[in-house]
């Protein structure tokens, strides 16, 4: 990797860029890739600002709020101070001519409105560029860069992509008609959608001054790097992710140079070998569906997938991760924490080298 600019919240970048470096080429120093937040001494973490509130609050205000949750977080480890500017998971829908829908029935939570009545009226689909929302979002990442500048970088956008963001636009159950009664429109449809991956990804860099500071979504590189997804894939076959989700998602991989791949729930496994055996991702990703355990009750699938070649992200409390560090490859895992305390966090990177 490029050598990081310093950070003034994290006086130890160098040591974490090494460590970041040697797990992307499957190597250790010391001990696993470890990112450990917890609250500084004397200092409380202000709460993270709502959908809602990036959306139609006060962009400064929110940015205000961003640095001093930095300030007060210490960042352990490879941990990286960071901002997330996302307006929700279906934002690159609404950049692509929808809207959000809200609820006050329904929290914080959003959603598109799926403007896509028909494929043959509504296509070529397109990154509206005059779209209020998509050049505020631009805006908010100019400000952020403007004045998070050397002490914190900012994360890139929730990349509902490919399959994703047709799902957006049209709907999840109506796109699973169409792909058995109009595959052809399906066809023309992904290809629109991968043109605007291509045009949206470095214009959030630009706007975010990435190439000159960094590249983040929980995970970290100087060169590019990102978290890649398709949620919409537990609901389709593997032969139907194989003929559009997947070479989308490689793809994009190969645009962002360090690519993790997030399964969202047991029912995305259904795609485990094509996604286990690309050769353009670097790290999987799993989340257990609600109230179906941990990575602990995973751990089985969590060294199947290290076996195979690729290394996994798992995350939860301090003595979590240390019964799965018995269990799992140093060189393969990439360990998110949160503590207590700043003193638990340190004390849990010195266990990680003594049991390395």
């Amino acid at each position: 990797m490029k050598k990081p600019t310093p950070l003034a919240f994290k006086p130890d970048l160098d040591d974490a860029a090494r460590h970041w470096e040697a797990f992307y080429a499957g190597e250790i120093i010391d001990r696993p890739l470890v990112c450990v937040t917890a609250p500084r001494q004397g200092m409380t973490i202000p709460p993270a600002s709502t959908y809602q509130e990036r959306v139609f609050g006060n962009l400064d205000e929110m940015i205000d709020r961003g640095l001093a949750a930095g300030e007060a977080t210490y960042w352990g480890g490879d941990a990286i101070p960071n901002y997330w500017l996302t307006f929700g998971p279906d934002e690159i829908a609404v950049f692509s001519g929808d809207e959000f829908g809200w609820s006050g029935d329904s929290g914080d939570t959003n959603w598109s409105k799926h403007f896509v009545k028909d494929w043959a009226s509504s296509l070529p689909l397109y990154l509206h560029q005059d779209s209020p929302l998509y050049q505020r979002m631009l805006e908010f990442y100019r400000k952020a860069a403007d004045r998070m500048q050397g002490k914190m970088l900012l994360a890139s956008l929730d990349l509902h992509t490919n399959l994703d963001l047709l799902a957006g636009v049209r709907g999840p159950q109506q796109l699973c008609i169409d792909m058995i009664e109009q595959p052809e429109m399906i066809d023309r449809a992904m290809l629109d959608a991968r043109e605007i991956f291509k045009q949206l990804w470095p214009a959030v860099a630009q706007a975010g001054r990435m190439d000159e500071t960094g590249y983040y979504q929980n995970f970290f590189s100087t060169d590019g790097c990102a978290i890649l997804q398709c949620d919409f894939s537990a609901m389709i076959s593997p032969a139907m992710f194989r003929r559009w989700a997947l070479p989308a998602i490689e793809e994009e991989a190969q645009i962002v140079k360090n690519a993790v791949y997030h399964w969202d729930g047991a029912a995305a496994l259904s795609h485990y070998d094509a996604v286990v055996h690309s050769p353009y991702l670097h790290t999987l990703s799993f989340v257990p569906s609600d109230n179906q355990g941990t990575h602990w009750d995973y751990r089985d699938l969590l060294k199947r997938i290290q076996a195979d070649g690729k290394a996994v992200h798992v995350w939860g409390a301090p003595e979590a991760m240390k019964r799965l560090h018995k269990e799992l490859r140093p060189e393969k895992t990439f360990y998110q924490v949160t503590a207590s305390s700043q003193s638990e966090a340190e004390e849990l990177l010195e266990w990680f080298v003594k049991n390395t």
